[in-house]
């Protein structure tokens, strides 16, 4: 096995950092050519222009046999991994250091509707944030995030994603099950519409917990604290990618402890106690009507 090392990079996710070494043969200028997905996932992820961390988060060595361990603080990795098992391990590690530094990653859009900050969260099914937010800055609402919000320990919306959709998944991640991105936006309103991006950080007021589907009439509930705070674990979690296989044969390994959840979840019962909405409807037009009435 060759250990020579051929680059060293650190990436920035607000004031979190993750180093990473990759050794071997093959000589690269970036651990990953293509940042989209970083930032599709992580907001504003940035390779620094200098590596300051005194130790790497994540190994690679790109030559041996096809393996992946955790030790409970770094990731190694050995072998040929393309780019897509790459961009999960690093999301996952970048957001165990992003909640380090007091900043919680929710799988979540939100915007500024209304002089209100509104979150739409993918909680458990994931049915809806991304048409809620479009239809919202369609009815003039700023955007503040699309597929993830960080929100700082005050309850802040301080960094967000600005892309609504992934364009390509990289090699390693396709997904067959998954329908073409802009399809919904066919459906529900013909061409994507324009928006003014909103800036500041901003207190989250509203929290809707989105379920677009035809099966059922429109509904609104008001969530009792358990259900606010499952809804909120699960897009939380989402970063972790414990459910997930990074590969044919490979899941992602486990990275939570007992004490980071009880950390996380010591911050969603603080951060639950604003009001907490579940929606339901057929288009996301209507479901927006019924947030209308509770703002």
């Amino acid at each position: 096995m060759n250990d020579k090392l051929q680059l060293s990079e650190e990436l920035s996710a607000g004031v979190a950092r993750l180093r990473v070494d990759v050794f071997g043969t093959a000589p690269r200028a970036h651990v990953l050519d293509d940042m989209n997905f970083l930032n599709y996932r992580l907001a504003d992820v940035r390779i620094e222009p200098a590596v300051r961390l005194p130790e790497p988060d994540i190994i690679w060595r790109q030559d041996g046999k096809t393996s992946i361990g955790y030790d409970g603080r770094r990731m190694t990795l050995t072998g040929p991994w393309p780019a897509g098992p790459l961009q999960k391990v690093i999301v996952a590690l970048l957001a165990l250091r992003m909640e380090a530094a007091g900043l919680h990653p929710f799988h979540a859009s939100a915007v500024r509707y209304r002089d209100t900050t509104v979150l739409f969260l993918g909680g458990e099914s994931n049915h809806g944030k991304s048409m809620c937010q479009i239809e919202a800055c369609r009815r003039g609402a700023s955007l503040i995030s699309t597929e993830t919000t960080v929100i700082d320990e005050s309850g802040r919306a301080v960094m967000g994603s600005k892309e609504p959709f992934i364009k390509k998944r990289t090699t390693g991640t396709e997904r067959a099950d998954k329908a073409a991105p802009t399809r919904g936006v066919e459906k529900f309103f013909g061409s994507m519409p324009t928006w003014e991006l909103y800036g500041e950080p901003s207190p989250i007021d509203l929290v809707v917990v989105p379920a677009i589907d035809g099966n059922f009439d429109p509904s609104l509930s008001e969530l009792i604290p358990f259900e606010r705070q499952f809804q909120a674990f699960h897009s939380m979690q989402n970063y972790l990618l414990l459910n997930e296989l990074l590969a044919p044969g490979f899941a992602m390994p486990l990275i939570d402890t007992d004490d980071l959840r009880e950390a996380r979840t010591a911050f969603l019962a603080r951060f639950c106690e604003r009001p907490c909405y579940f929606v339901r409807a057929a288009t996301p037009q209507v479901l927006l009507d019924l947030v209308d009435k509770v703002m």
